[in-house]
């Protein structure tokens, strides 16, 4: 009798055939599971790239920070200020790095112990552009009528300048700089001691602030 197993050529086939049909019956929550096992490695794989290549390129960048709180009015001592190491991609615009840029200049709004210096916070001959916008913006020392409201002021807010007859002198000027101070009362021996305010204009309207205010009472409307 032949041996009709010598004529048998087995399939290449069948064992693809056979993984096929094995895969189709595998219950769905397995084929799950291995799905979300296989995409957890992916994703854990592209999160070590990112971090390694992500330090590379934005690295750390030394700033200047304040050494304790910082109050409007107040000059800067390199004894007010400590370096600190940062991701390079969180410094803010206008950071001070140089102890030098920063020392004798004059804090114009309140500064946290910990926070980034920046140059809108210090006096320069820069700030009134920065604020206003305009590249021929003036800054212009103001004594309001009424001590109260000078209270209410803080760096950054908006206001319009107006004499006691409600004429307006300015629009939109900017708070630039509250010194603290002065009595409740806004006099000390007959003396006026109502703290200034130092506002930022533009050329035309600083002029006339800085007119009226030598022989009127000014007030503020804020925005």
């Amino acid at each position: 009798m032949p041996d009709f197993r010598a004529f048998h050529t087995p399939d290449p086939l069948a064992p693809r055939i056979r993984d096929r049909v094995r895969h189709a019956l595998r219950p769905g929550w397995t084929r799950s599971l291995a799905l979300r096992r296989g995409l957890a490695v992916t994703l854990v794989g592209a999160a070590c790239v990112v971090a390694v290549t992500g330090a590379g390129d934005d690295g750390e960048a030394v700033v200047l920070v304040a050494a304790h709180d910082l109050v409007p009015g107040q000059v800067v001592g390199s004894g007010d200020l400590r370096p600190l190491g940062v991701a390079r991609a969180t410094v803010p615009s206008g950071a001070i790095t140089d102890t030098g840029l920063a020392a004798g200049r004059t804090v114009t709004g309140r500064v946290r112990a910990g926070e980034i210096l920046t140059d809108t916070r210090l006096l320069s001959s820069r700030l009134p552009a920065d604020l206003t916008g305009d590249a021929d913006a003036r800054l212009v020392p103001v004594r309001l009528s009424d001590q109260a409201v000078t209270a209410l002021l803080r760096p950054g807010d908006v206001v319009d300048v107006l004499t006691d007859s409600a004429d307006v002198l300015a629009r939109r000027a900017v708070v630039a700089l509250h010194a603290d101070g002065g009595s409740p009362d806004g006099t000390l021996g007959g003396r006026s001691t109502v703290s200034p305010v130092l506002l930022a204009m533009d050329a035309a309207s600083a002029h006339r602030v800085a007119a009226a205010g030598l022989d009127s009472a000014l007030a503020v409307v804020l925005h």
